[in-house]
């Protein structure tokens, strides 16, 4: 069973202001954490002897895993291995109001039942609050960031934040925070989507890290939290594509290193939609373990697995992985439950 890392506040807080970028001396954060930017393997030695390919799964507990997800997990791990890398896993429950009750057990026992093993504790990022406070207010200090006080109803059906309250000043408490962006393309090459390029000032315009109800977003957390961990490579789904050039913004902002990414194509149901919780796919049945795994090959286009115990069929997944032969669409052929 993989274990379950609840660190506290302080110790979080300083495994980060170990690692953070430059400051400036104007900083509010003690200056006798600066440290330089360039983060090498060395620095996380410590965990890993080596650190060419860090991987990880990142499931969201507002729901149960479906196929979908197992999908993510298994060429995540296969890719990782197949390298000769770690595979970690992290729970993204900084949306506390929609965790979903028992997910996360359910996301536990699936990876126990399905050998997927994490090569450290597994983080959960509701315990890691105070780090992305910490982050926001070195961008603050940067003037990266403002308050905005635009509602929903203000913003009505526009896509592309305007900039309303950028030069407004406004005090941060009780108000959304938004990420300046600029006017320039972020490009990065996915060995299965091809070349994508993004100018987030012209198709999004700057946006939210925190809202106004005080929950980080998505953003911040998985682009601290893939630092901190040492990610290097990033294997998730397509429908992901469009929030990858925010997070390399973001993290540009903060002078983190750049990280690979491969968007994989999306398992689809009978009415053509991808499989998730909100379209009601049918959680993970761990007695199925086996067949679903080969059915995850086999939806990825892999050589065949023989059924047998999950840990030995992993092991034959991995030697016989091949990411050239993943489809390079967004959405895989036939219809998943």
């Amino acid at each position: 069973m993989p274990k379950k890392h609840h660190p506290t506040a302080g110790q979080d807080s300083a495994v980060f202001l170990d690692h953070l970028p430059e400051k400036p001396r104007s900083s509010l954060l003690p200056q006798q954490n600066d440290v330089s930017l360039n983060r090498s393997c060395a620095t996380i030695e410590t965990v890993f002897p080596r650190c060419s390919y860090i991987g990880r799964f990142a499931p969201s507990p507002t729901g149960p895993l479906h196929f979908g997800s197992l999908i993510t997990a298994f060429a995540s791990y296969c890719e990782a291995k197949s390298h000769g890398g770690k595979w970690l896993v992290r729970i993204e429950d900084t949306d506390i109001p929609r965790i979903y009750p028992h997910s996360e057990s359910h996301i536990l026992a699936c990876l126990e039942a399905f050998h997927f093993e994490s090569d450290a504790p597994i983080l959960f990022q509701k315990d890691r609050l105070e780090i992305y406070e910490d982050v926001l207010l070195q961008l603050q200090q940067n003037d990266l960031i403002y308050a905005c006080q635009c509602t929903r109803k203000i913003l009505g059906s526009n896509a592309i934040y305007s900039g309303t309250c950028r030069n407004l000043k406004l005090p941060f408490a009780h108000q959304a925070i938004r990420l300046k962006v600029a006017d320039q393309d972020i490009c990065f090459e996915d060995p299965l989507q091809g070349r994508h390029c993004s100018n987030l000032q012209q198709d999004l315009g700057d946006f939210i890290l925190k809202r106004r109800d005080g929950i980080i977003s998505y953003q911040l957390a998985v682009v601290v939290d893939d630092y901190l961990q040492g990610v290097t490579h990033v294997v998730r789904g397509a429908d992901l594509l469009d929030n990858t050039a925010r997070q390399i913004w973001l993290g540009q902002c903060l002078h983190y290193p750049p990280l690979h990414y491969m968007h994989l194509p999306l398992a689809m149901n009978r009415q053509g939609q991808k499989l998730s919780k909100q379209n009601l796919a049918h959680a993970l049945d761990i007695k199925q373990a086996p067949f679903l795994l080969a059915q995850a090959a086999q939806a990825l286009q892999q050589p065949a697995l023989d059924l047998d115990h999950p840990e030995i069929m992993l092991k034959q997944a991995v030697q016989q992985w091949n990411r050239d032969l993943i489809p390079k669409q967004q959405q895989l052929t036939g219809n998943y439950l």
